[in-house]
């Protein structure tokens, strides 16, 4: 154990190790917990006629699953970041989830997925995905909601590189454009999940509710420090 939080102490300082493997494992317990729940529940299928135009491009399936490589890469770079800048970033990020908990629970949506009869190596994708990811916990999107979050937190850092800051919004928005192209989300889905971040972002820098959260998170801090220097 020792040696596991001395390596995780040498990429993150002791303070944003709880925020960062609490966000996922939150998420996590958000997404499967509420399909659970209401996954044989009435879903609502709010798709529109520009959901049903769009075409199905199974090719952005590289974008729907490297992104997340960038969730992580970015979440590790704000747990980074100075104390305050962490806490309140990591409180938008928890209210975002119990709020998407709320609306998964209170109006489950779906989606009419495409059907697929040709062959290929990205058609096989589409169909391995939609095995293990049922049409449900659509809004908003996790997925856009993440990913707004990953630039987000760096947008107007002084230590991350203004390209890298440009680089994330472009991969935010192609995430945005695989939800679409690969049939998992509708565009409601998309600018729910987009507000949303905004708004949970906001609550997280101009309120004082990360101070709730960074007294619990001092807690563990110090018995990780004990873990670490002992």
């Amino acid at each position: 154990m020792k040696k596991v939080m001395k390596g995780i102490t040498r990429i993150l300082p002791a303070y944003g190790v709880f925020p960062l493997i609490f966000s996922f494992v939150f998420n996590c317990l958000v997404y499967s917990g509420s399909r659970m729940i209401a996954g044989g529940w009435h879903h609502h299928n709010i798709e529109t006629g520009v959901d049903r135009s769009l075409p199905f491009v199974p090719q952005f399936l590289m974008i729907y699953f490297g992104c997340y490589l960038f969730w992580a890469v970015n979440y590790i770079l704000i747990a980074r970041q100075d104390r305050r800048s962490v806490y309140q970033f990591f409180t938008g990020d928890f209210i975002s989830r119990c709020i998407c908990l709320g609306f998964f629970l209170a109006y489950p949506t779906t989606n009419t997925r495409p059907l697929i009869t040709d062959g290929g190596l990205w058609n096989q994708a589409a169909l391995w995905l939609y095995s293990i990811d049922a049409a449900d916990n659509l809004f908003p999107s996790i997925h856009c909601l993440v990913s707004w979050f990953c630039y987000l937190g760096i947008r107007g850092r002084k230590e991350i590189p203004v390209w890298y800051q440009r680089v994330s919004m472009v991969i935010a928005v192609l995430v945005f454009a695989s939800t679409l192209l690969t049939k998992q989300h509708v565009i409601v889905d998309v600018a729910g999940g987009i507000l949303l971040a905004e708004l949970c972002f906001f609550i997280g820098r101009k309120t004082q509710l990360y101070r709730i959260y960074e007294k619990l998170g001092s807690r563990i801090e110090k018995k990780i420090l004990k873990i670490t220097e002992g």
